[in-house]
């Protein structure tokens, strides 16, 4: 790996290495396409309405967007002025963004016509210094302090790349909140090339040849490096999806425009696997897929390449790291686990009180690399508590066979310590998943009448399997079978579906909220 160039601008990186292949497409979102020639103009184009609107560098601004070929342009226009975006989860609620239009002080707004009426919510509890809205395909007439995307960006006049340092902040992404409010994650120039030099270009293995596809959204760190950072980093042609990722919605892509790198969550590929109208290997021209978000199950990704052909590359990232640093690779692959770490970074397994853990037994991941934040924005606590040294702390526990295999066992905060043990919900998981009534499993730790924790577990069926009682005893014997028997969850509930992230991530402690207030 070539070293960091000191000073970088990300968004002028890209189109210096794409200057080779302008009338190439860059991206596709089903109803426009963007050439990379196009992309490059019209972000520098972007770059000069920020400027005409008085935004200056290092100010933020909310990217609040559906994946269109506008977002690329939203988000590299900014980094190529040294504005800072500030990309958001599209499927929040209006106090959520109140929250971070306050917190990130932004003092302009690139949405979706669709989610204006959202944004007005927010904009009205709360105090703000937004002084700008930029509408991609709006729905309604504008008015100030409204601006059309499409019209001012042909208006503009491009401007040259700010001349910014590789550690300079270039975009925040906010953490989920589960535990709280969420973080405003920093993140700079370099971080983005990191990731590439890193994970996009030796894992995954994207080249100029491909077709990528994410389910996973740009907002998202993961979706990101997917669908922006990797695949114009090689110069490759995206493939974007407006709306939610169902998996008609996916099998439609995948058929119409043959990518041959596709990435998604667990929740998706199960998804998939059990739908009706699931697509033949013949059908589809996946070479390599990537996951990340949850662990994905042995079973499910044995199934999944049976089915196509094709391995899923199973890793963990995080928004802190930006993308994956522990990962499987296509010349080493092992289902079940997580792989081993990316060239390039660090991982220790350490206990309670910070020393190695022994060889298969759980400890706390951390991680070293050079992909990591720089804080998050106004939280000095929080920072300090995750972010120690050269080190970064996960909040994930992790197992480490022999062979250097390193295997999820849940978030710290998802344990369960049943009869003095410690049981992962996502061993007791992985197992029910394998039970053929079985689509989904999420497990949390419930205090019964004396205090005592036992394993719990909320169960989704495939379609036509019965929820009666000889079913959770089936499933019960099943667990008990395969794992130690105090880890077999005491009680099983039936339900619709898992609550979960927008990015596919189960919300555990969602459903320990619902036992307590049951």
């Amino acid at each position: 790996m070539n070293s960091c160039p000191r000073l970088l601008n990300f968004a002028q990186y890209l189109s210096e290495v794409n200057a080779v292949r302008a009338a190439k497409p860059a991206y596709i979102d089903g109803q426009r396409t963007l050439s990379y020639g196009e992309l490059a103009e019209r972000s520098a184009r972007f770059a000069g309405l920020l400027q005409e609107l008085g935004l200056r560098r290092e100010e933020r601004a909310l990217l609040l967007m559906h994946d269109t070929v506008d977002w690329p342009v939203a988000f590299l226009g900014a980094l190529h002025a040294g504005v800072v975006p500030v990309a958001v989860n599209t499927l929040l609620t209006a106090d959520d963004y109140a929250y971070m239009l306050a917190h990130s002080r932004s003092q302009a707004v690139f949405v979706s016509g669709s989610l204006l009426p959202i944004l007005r919510e927010a904009l009205q509890r709360g105090p703000h210094e937004v002084k700008h809205i930029v509408v991609s395909e709006p729905t309604e007439a504008l008015q100030a302090p409204c601006i059309d995307f499409e019209s001012r960006v042909q208006a503009a006049q491009p401007v040259r790349a700010a001349d910014t340092h590789a550690d300079e902040i270039a975009f925040w992404l906010y953490s989920s909140g589960s535990t709280g409010q969420p973080k405003g994650v920093v993140h700079s120039h370099g971080n983005l090339w990191y990731t590439v030099e890193l994970y996009g270009k030796p894992v995954l293995g994207v080249r100029e040849s491909d077709v990528v596809f994410s389910a996973a959204k740009l907002f998202f760190a993961y979706g990101l490096g997917n669908a922006l950072s990797f695949p114009l980093a090689v110069g490759a042609t995206v493939v974007l999806l407006r709306g939610r990722p169902t998996p008609q919605a996916v099998f439609e892509k995948l058929v119409e425009f043959q990518p041959t790198v596709f990435c998604g969550v667990p929740t998706l590929y199960a998804s998939m696997l059990a739908a009706p109208d699931l697509p033949t290997r013949e059908q589809v021209a996946m070479r390599v897929c990537a996951s990340a978000g949850e662990a994905l199950p042995k079973e499910l990704g044995e199934r999944y390449t049976a089915q196509f052909g094709c391995y899923i590359l199973d890793g963990i990232g995080s928004t802190e790291m930006l993308h994956i640093f522990l990962s499987n690779r296509s010349d080493d692959l092992h289902y079940g686990t997580t792989g081993k770490p990316v060239p390039g970074y660090e991982v220790q397994l350490r206990d309670e009180l910070g020393a190695p853990v022994a060889t298969g037994s759980i400890g706390d991941l951390y991680i070293k690399g050079p992909s990591a934040a720089l804080m998050y924005w106004n939280n000095r606590d929080k920072t300090r508590a995750t972010f120690l040294g050269e080190w970064l702390k996960s909040g994930d526990k992790y197992i480490c066979d022999e062979q250097g295999y390193y295997t999820y066992a849940g978030r710290s905060d998802d344990m369960i310590k049943v009869s003095g043990q410690y049981v992962s919900p996502i061993e007791v998981e992985n197992v029910l998943v394998q039970h053929e009534a079985v689509l989904e499993a999420a497990v949390i730790g419930v205090a019964d009448a004396q205090g005592l924790v036992k394993t719990v577990a909320y169960v989704v069926l495939r379609p036509g399997q019965d929820g009666g009682d000889a079913v959770k005893a089936a499933l019960q014997a099943h667990v008990k079978h395969s794992l130690a028997p105090f880890k077999y969850p005491r009680q099983i509930h039936f339900t619709e579906e898992l609550p979960k992230t927008a990015t596919g991530k189960i919300q555990r402690f969602r459903l320990r909220q619902m036992e307590t207030q049951a």
